[in-house]
């Protein structure tokens, strides 16, 4: 649960303008120090409840991080308000000691040099454009 709250907005996925009434989705990496790999991997595995209810409570969903044996970490989390959802989670004083403990996991030291990534498809939008049905939730079936 990278948080770095205070610059994940600039981060936010673009969207195409047909897409911009969906709910966005963004997308972040950031380098993890490849000899805390395996700490982050512990820390990330039992994320204090505090930390899950305060980004939850904040409005941060189906949030996931995805690691790589090199350190490269991509974030991704959906959100009806980024802004909004960014400054109640970092109104929460967990999140503050969550960052202070998870910065040194990092190569800028603090968890704030994310890149973002843009979006370059999307299967169901391009469905929807065709007028195609979009691919089901996991988990549905036909």
């Amino acid at each position: 649960m990278v948080c770095a709250t205070s610059t994940l907005k600039r981060f936010m996925r673009r969207t195409a303008p047909c897409e911009r009434n969906r709910v966005p989705r963004v997308c972040f990496t950031l380098q993890v120090r490849p000899d805390r790999l395996a700490e982050y991997r512990e820390r990330h595995a039992a994320v204090w409840p505090e930390m899950l209810h305060a980004l939850r409570d904040a409005g941060w969903r189906d949030y996931q991080l995805f690691l790589r044996d090199d350190g490269l970490l991509v974030g991704t989390l959906v959100t009806d308000d980024l802004a909004a959802a960014q400054a109640a989670v970092s109104a929460d004083a967990v999140s503050a000691r969550w960052e202070a403990e998870m910065a040194p996991f990092f190569h800028t030291g603090d968890g704030r040099g994310k890149s973002s990534l843009d979006l370059v498809f999307d299967l169901d939008a391009q469905l929807r454009a065709a007028a195609a049905e979009p691919t089901p939730p996991m988990g549905d079936t036909p």
